[in-house]
């Protein structure tokens, strides 16, 4: 399939504005898998639904991020209950803190997880994400952590997770993997982006020797110079735009 979107109609069961969050979010699965940050069917990126209802959108439990489309995803309120007809559940470990945030952040449009090799390893890390890279820097006071409770299916860690992040838009669940919380889906992106390469340059700096520590006034002007957190410079849409341009020349049937 090319990239001409006009062979993909929207199905009458979604409103526009429906359709076109299920189109960016089913994009950002995609993109995810050509990133290299899926795993197997498990992990979730979320979406809120615009809006009143206070829904939001999740992955399908059971398909990999490859075959997620924007009319196969689920949509899930606020208590874990699937709204309209799906053919698949959802993963209970998604819901516990991805409806948490969404019932309880004005801004928390969008939440992203992951189990990368490079995040996993430095939630392992006791000391977690060091502030000594170009990519750390500009996440400076924008981390939190929430320790391992095991494995995130019990609802009541929920409102846990939630208390740990405050008012973080990153959350290293320690011993487990990374998640981002965006007032829109590009921004979520931008900010797993840049976690995902702070962590790689950090294990890569770390096997050499002792890595150099970014002084904090310099370390404050990286991030009141970063693009990816300020709307007016587009908050990421520009770099997540360009990347779902890549899978659209690839296969654009996530747009089904």
């Amino acid at each position: 399939m090319t990239q001409d979107n006009k062979y993909y109609e929207r199905p009458t069961r979604f409103s526009a504005e429906e359709w076109e969050a299920r189109v960016k979010l089913a994009a950002a699965y995609r993109i995810f898998d050509r990133q290299g940050w899926s795993e197997l069917i498990y992990n979730h990126i979320s979406l809120r639904v615009p809006g009143p209802e206070r829904h939001f959108l999740i992955n399908p439990f059971g398909l990999h991020y490859s075959e997620v489309r924007a009319s196969n995803l689920v949509k899930v309120d606020l208590d874990g209950n699937i709204v309209g007809h799906s053919d698949w559940p959802i993963n209970p470990a998604g819901f516990t803190f991805h409806g948490k945030i969404h019932e309880q952040v004005p801004d928390g449009h969008c939440v992203m997880h992951v189990h990368t090799t490079a995040t996993q390893a430095v939630c392992c890390l006791e000391g977690g994400l060091s502030f000594s890279n170009f990519y750390a820097a500009q996440l400076y006071g924008k981390i939190a952590y929430h320790e391992f409770e095991g494995i995130t299916v019990h609802r009541d860690e929920g409102s846990r997770i939630l208390a740990s992040a405050g008012d973080k838009p990153v959350l290293l669940l320690r011993n487990h993997g990374p998640v981002t919380i965006g007032h829109s889906l590009a921004q979520a992106f931008s900010l797993m982006w840049l976690v995902q390469r702070a962590c790689e340059v950090q294990l890569a700096a770390q096997s050499m020797g002792p890595v150099r520590l970014i002084p904090e006034p310099v370390l404050q002007k990286c991030v009141a110079d970063s693009l990816n957190f300020d709307p007016k410079f587009g908050a990421g849409e520009d770099a997540f735009a360009a990347l779902q341009r890549v899978v659209d020349r690839v296969d654009s049937s996530y747009r089904s």
